[in-house]
């Protein structure tokens, strides 16, 4: 009884969905069309077999006896004429049934009823549809934020064994030609990476945690391009908890003095700063080197694009990264995220 009721099941949902794929149109024509062969196979048999015949009740006339008799002799006999008329009459007047005579109205109620399914099954079908969409929708936005991450970790991954490297060199030189250097350098690259370590790991962070990574980054730079690099942070201490994206920061200056400063042979300037806009945070790293994509070490613009898709996947359409030109020369990267504190 189960599978019974189980086939059945199947078979209505397979109905229905069959219902809400076709089109009104083609319900309609397909409704006449079934109206159509149900008046026809009225007509043919076994639908025109009998299956009862109806006829008026007669109830048994039972003639008067003794004294009554001859006073409604006449009477009964006229009586007795009118019911044998309407007998006959009635006889004539009996209907026969058919089965076919019931085709007609069970299509039309079928018709009905497919109806209401296809209305009522059409809305479940949509809010199924919907629910599927959306569910794609969040995974693949997930997989897309796992893919930026992956690209982001990878760059940082390429760039701090480089810049490790070339540190831990420097220091080594330093130490016998200028003792005093090499130990601010070594200072600079413990903090460094006591501030990096953490920042790497997490996926939120505020702009003065970021800027605990930038100045020690700065301040190692300074020491292996020395006059060649001017930097100057101009961020209030109001912004500090202000929520900001990790490792964002670091990358615009590793940018700018990887693609700006250091192609420009007498270096520059770079400026970080930080203002609340509109409710919006805004933090700018301006630089006077050669200017964007003018560099002879010019990227592809994969880093860029990367810290782009990032702050789409974080804060939709609510952040934004921002290219100029600066003043009198070089670039202006500004990166755009609602002012939030932690």
């Amino acid at each position: 009884m189960s599978r019974f009721a189980a086939a059945i099941a199947r078979a209505f949902r397979r109905y229905a969905a069959w219902l809400v794929a076709i089109s009104w149109k083609r319900f309609i024509l397909l409704s006449v069309l079934l109206l159509i062969i149900a008046g026809v196979a009225s007509e043919i048999p076994p639908f025109t077999w009998r299956i009862m015949e109806t006829a008026p009740k007669v109830s048994t006339l039972h003639e008067p006896s003794g004294e009554s008799a001859d006073a409604a002799g006449s009477l009964a006999a006229d009586i007795k004429r009118e019911v044998i008329d309407e007998i006959r009459a009635g006889r004539k007047a009996s209907r026969r049934v058919r089965l076919g005579d019931y085709l007609p109205n069970l299509a039309f109620l079928f018709i009905i009823v497919s109806a209401a399914i296809k209305i009522a099954y059409a809305g479940r079908v949509k809010a199924e549809a919907k629910a599927a969409e959306a569910q794609e929708m969040a995974e693949a936005e997930s997989l897309k934020r796992q893919v930026v991450e992956a690209r982001m970790a990878a760059m940082q991954a390429q760039v701090e064994p480089h810049f490790l490297f070339n540190t831990l060199a420097s220091i080594d030189h330093l130490i016998e030609v200028d003792p005093p250097r090499a130990s601010r350098m070594q200072k600079n690259l413990i903090a460094l990476l006591r501030a990096s370590m953490p920042a790497m790991r997490e996926s939120a962070a505020t702009l003065g945690r970021e800027l605990q990574v930038v100045r020690p980054y700065l301040e190692i730079l300074k020491v292996r391009m020395e006059d060649r690099l001017r930097a100057e942070i101009n961020v209030a201490e109001g912004l500090y908890s202000a929520d900001f994206p990790p490792m964002v920061l670091q990358s615009l200056v590793e940018n700018a003095i990887k693609h700006g400063l250091e192609p420009k042979p007498e270096g520059g300037a770079l400026r970080v700063e930080a203002e609340v806009a509109h409710g919006k945070l805004v933090v700018s790293v301006a630089d006077t080197g050669v200017g964007f994509g003018r560099a002879a070490t010019a990227g592809t613009g994969t880093g860029l694009n990367s810290i782009r898709e990032r702050l789409k996947l974080i804060y939709g359409p609510q952040a934004e990264l921002r290219i100029a030109p600066n003043s009198p020369s070089g670039t202006r990267v500004s990166v755009v995220v609602p002012y939030k504190t932690a």
